[in-house]
C-alpha cells in the first residue's frame, strides 16, 4: 500500500482482512462489518486481475454499480468502498453518492399493516413455530434493532429490564408487561433456564438472515406479500404505532436509539394512500 497522497494505489487481497480487522478494533458492530466486508469484496472482484487504481476507476464501478443495483444500494455500496479507500489512506480516490430526493412518503407496498403484522404471528404459531412469533412480537413490541435480540437473556427479561452498551453508548429497553410474561412463558415451555433466548438449534444467536428466511416461509399461509416480510419492518411498525399514539418524536427516538430526530421522521413516515385521504378531508379552498 502507498501511503503518499498520489491518485493511484495497488489494492492486495490481504488488505481486506486488514480492513477488516480494522473496523473490528473500530468497533463496528457485527453486522457492519459484514456489510463493508461483502461490499469490498465485490469491488475487488470488478477490479479484476488489475489492482491498480486511481478515480477514474473508482468512477467506472459507480457507473457500473448504476447498472446492476437499485439506486439505495449503490449509494450503501458506495459508502463501504469509500470506507475501504479512507482505511487505505486514500481519501482523494473516494467518490460522492447518487443523489436521490427524500420521498414525502411510504410506498404501500412495502409498509406492514397491524392486520398483516397479526396474520404473520398467527401464521407462525399455528405452524408451531413460536420462537418466530415471539421474535416477531418482541421487536414490534419494542422497537430493538435486530441485532438487539441477543441482550434478551433469561436474567434481564425476570429483571424487567434490557440495558444494552454498544460503542459507548447506553441505552435502555422497555418491556410491557405482556411482552415480559410471554416471554418468561415461552423460556419455561421451551426448557430456556438462562442466558440468551433467542438462539438456533445449535445454541447460536438468531440473525438477521435465519429470521428473514424463517419469516418469508410464512407469506403463503398468512397471505401477506413477501416484499412487506422483513425483520427491520416490525420496527417501522413500532416507531408508527408509537407516534400515532403519543406523537412523541423525542420520546420516539430515545426509544429506537437514534441520534437524530430527522431519521426517526423516516419512521413515522405515511404511505402516499394515507396523504391522499388526508387531501381529500381539505374542503376549505374547494369552490
Amino acid at each position: 500500500m502507498n501511503t503518499e497522497r498520489i491518485r493511484t494505489v495497488v489494492i492486495q487481497e490481504t488488505q481486506l482482512k486488514a480492513f477488516e480487522d480494522y473496523l473490528y478494533e473500530r468497533e463496528n458492530a457485527r453486522a457492519t462489518i459484514q456489510k463493508y466486508k461483502s461490499d469490498a469484496a465485490t469491488f475487488l472482484r470488478y477490479l479484476g486481475n488489475e489492482r491498480r487504481v486511481d478515480k477514474s476507476r473508482v468512477l467506472a464501478y459507480k457507473e457500473w454499480l448504476v447498472t446492476h443495483y437499485a439506486v439505495s444500494s449503490v449509494n450503501s455500496m458506495l459508502a463501504s468502498v469509500n470506507q475501504f479507500l479512507i482505511f487505505l489512506e486514500c481519501r482523494e480516490l473516494t467518490v460522492k453518492p447518487l443523489k436521490v430526493q427524500r420521498s414525502l412518503f411510504l410506498k404501500e407496498e412495502k409498509e406492514l399493516s397491524k392486520e398483516e403484522y397479526r396474520k404473520l404471528v398467527k401464521t407462525a404459531r399455528q405452524e408451531g413455530k413460536e420462537q418466530i412469533a415471539l421474535c416477531m412480537e418482541t421487536i414490534a413490541a419494542t422497537g430493538i434493532r435486530i441485532s438487539e435480540l441477543r441482550y434478551f437473556t433469561v436474567e434481564k427479561v425476570k429483571k424487567g429490564r434490557i440495558e444494552i452498551c454498544n460503542k459507548g453508548k447506553y441505552r435502555r429497553i422497555f418491556l410491557t408487561d405482556d411482552i415480559r410474561k410471554k416471554l418468561l412463558h415461552y423460556c419455561k415451555t421451551a426448557g430456556v433456564r438462562e442466558g440468551q433466548i433467542f438462539v438456533t438449534r445449535t445454541g447460536k444467536p438468531k440473525d438477521r438472515s435465519n429470521l428473514w428466511k424463517e419469516m418469508k416461509r410464512l407469506k403463503e399461509k398468512a397471505g401477506v406479500c413477501a416484499s412487506k416480510i422483513f425483520p427491520h419492518n416490525f420496527r417501522h411498525l413500532f416507531a408508527r404505532v408509537y407516534y400515532t399514539c403519543t406523537k412523541d418524536l423525542a420520546g420516539l427516538a430515545d426509544l429506537l436509539g437514534h441520534s437524530s430526530l430527522n431519521v426517526t421522521r423516516i419512521y413515522t413516515s405515511n404511505t402516499g394512500e394515507v396523504y391522499q385521504k388526508q387531501l381529500e378531508k381539505m374542503t376549505a379552498l374547494r369552490i
